[in-house]
């Protein structure tokens, strides 16, 4: 895929980038080396401090940079605020608490025959970040804010359709104050990615993205022993029970599918709905979705914009296709708008069967799969029938079943009565093929640390006794 910032809204090719020569790219990883030499030793308040002012900085380019974010991806623009509010809570949230996150932990020294033990966190180096589209801000800070106030450096190979949201993000840091090359843009293609997680000067790597691209990287990885953390795909299912607020449900399971147009690797993609509130269900989510504003992006009232790629557009297209060539049913939406760009309806299929593509893969589009269901037991099975275990949400009034969703479902989230959604004070991350490790709070930040066991004896006799020689003799 070449470099370039397309318009999904208007497939207008708007701006096109070179990439990295591998002269060039010798050289950031040459500069990344020696920037973390120096800035591991700098203080945890000079670290924060920086991302103060990183958030500081961040405010005042939102305007900008929502637009930018909206041009690039096609997110509506009130989406693209959003983000860019979010980012910078996060900055705050790691400059506030990330202090704390690494003190010292104390150990029982008195265990282990010490005079003193505990664990310290201490960086690892530089980083590769390997982050999507569909989130072009929002991913990549939430690497960046904890991995920088741990003392890592971080190199960013951003998605080759949001090149200007990578390179601000480059130039963010650099007026923050942060030291030169804490933080670079790699302009490079997929093909060199391993060369870059092979380097000797690559400690680690992350990545947000497909199934097929963690299984590459982490495969590189591995073979190189190098620590990895992977967030991919989701199809999360979204349970209804008799006794839930249906209004209040449907009003969230539109917002969660349709959230950046439907492009969101947590958004509640299938929904398993008890079937003595199914029938009431279904309108009610058929017509919320079908009240939704397509169009273009950058209009404050539109709550749809376009598919980020062409092939996004096809891909869930042909899903729908193949549903309703076997049996399944659209009962809103179903078809491609009419007008340049890459829009796509907001969409509710039912009648879903195993040999259905849409049944056991993840549709990253404005489309919900519908399944009525006769108990809690049933919604569970088609819920963990899946390869992807990132969020799951239950709609219940009721303590036993949410005793038994939170206990039994195979995901790394679980939300009840709410959408699945990241907060810095949370972490994040699945199970199964959705990937491992998490991100956010310390336990993101500790992922690219290195929890470093110390030991401190008692003072040596021999120390004391050469001591009281040496005193004698004077």
């Amino acid at each position: 895929m070449a470099i370039a910032t397309i318009n999904p809204a208007t497939g207008e090719t708007v701006k096109t980038y070179e990439p990295l020569s591998d002269e060039a790219l010798e050289d950031r990883l040459a500069r990344a080396a020696a920037a973390f030499a120096q800035y591991r030793l700098t203080s945890l308040r000079d670290r924060a401090g920086w991302l103060r002012a990183a958030a500081d900085a961040l405010d005042a380019d939102a305007a900008t940079v929502a637009e930018l974010m909206t041009t690039e991806m096609g997110k509506t623009l009130a989406s693209a605020k959003a983000e860019v509010a979010k980012c910078a809570k996060a900055l705050r949230y790691y400059a506030e608490h990330g202090e704390g996150f690494l003190q010292p932990q104390p150990a029982d020294a008195g265990a282990v025959g010490a005079v003193e033990a505990y664990v310290v966190h201490q960086p690892l180096g530089v980083v590769l970040a390997i982050m999507p589209w569909n989130f072009p801000l929002w991913q990549a800070m939430r690497f960046a804010a904890p991995a920088l106030m741990a003392g890592n450096v971080g190199l960013l190979k951003h998605a080759s359709n949001v090149p200007q949201t990578a390179l601000y993000l480059e130039e963010l840091f650099r007026k923050a104050g942060f030291p030169a090359d804490v933080f670079q843009t790699l302009l490079i293609g997929s093909s060199t990615v391993e060369r870059v997680i092979r380097d000797d000067r690559v400690v680690a790597a992350t990545l947000t993205g497909s199934g097929p691209a963690g299984q590459s990287v982490g495969a590189i990885a591995g073979d190189a022993l190098k620590k990895t953390v992977l967030e991919l795909g989701g199809s999360d299912p979204f349970i209804v029970m008799p006794s839930a607020d249906l209004d209040k449900a449907a009003e969230v399971a539109v917002t969660s599918r349709c959230q950046n147009n439907g492009q969101s690797c947590i958004s509640a993609k299938r929904f398993m709905v008890n079937a003595d509130v199914a029938e009431e269900f279904t309108r009610l989510f058929a017509e919320k979705l079908a009240a939704l504003t397509v169009g273009d992006p950058m209009a404050e009232d539109t709550q749809v914009g376009p598919l980020a790629t062409e092939s996004g557009l096809e891909d869930v297209e042909r899903y729908v296709q193949d549903a309703v060539a076997k049996g399944a049913t659209v009962v809103t939406g179903g078809r491609r708008v009419d007008r340049p760009g890459w829009f796509y309806e907001p969409t509710l299929v039912t009648g879903l069967t195993p040999e259905m593509a849409m049944h056991s893969e993840e549709v990253f589009g404005p489309v919900a799969a519908l399944y009525p269901v006769a108990d809690l037991d049933e919604a569970l099975r088609i819920a963990n029938d899946h390869v992807y275990g990132l969020g799951a949400n239950l709609w219940s009034e009721d303590q036993g079943e949410r005793l038994r969703f939170i206990r039994d479902v195979q995901s790394g989230m679980a939300f009840v009565n709410g959408m699945v959604t990241s907060y810095p004070e949370l972490p994040f991350g699945g199970v199964k093929q959705s990937g491992y490790g998490r991100e956010l709070t310390e336990v993101g930040m500790y992922e690219f640390t290195n929890a470093k066991t110390v030991w401190i004896g008692p003072p040596s006799s021999r120390q004391g006794e050469g001591e009281t020689a040496s005193a004698a003799a004077e």
